[in-house]
């Protein structure tokens, strides 16, 4: 699937890249990676995000969170 295919609002990850790295479409130009604006081209090559695997990211993002803190 590519990028340009995305509906805005999609979560997903770019091959080759750290399976850390969610990405959300933010515009038909730009991405967002930790509420960071980047751009990206329409033909670039994404995975899209199912809903479990969206719920296990922001599960782990909270528990990161609490434990920055708890120290």
């Amino acid at each position: 699937m590519t990028f340009q295919e995305l509906q805005i609002g999609d979560y997903f990850r770019i091959p080759g890249l750290s399976a850390g790295y969610v990405y959300r479409k933010a515009s038909h130009s730009h991405c967002s990676v930790n509420t960071l604006l980047q751009p990206i081209r329409p033909q670039t090559t994404v995975i899209p995000l199912t809903s479990i695997e969206i719920k296990n990211y922001f599960a782990t993002k909270q528990e990161y969170l609490q434990s920055l803190r708890r120290n």
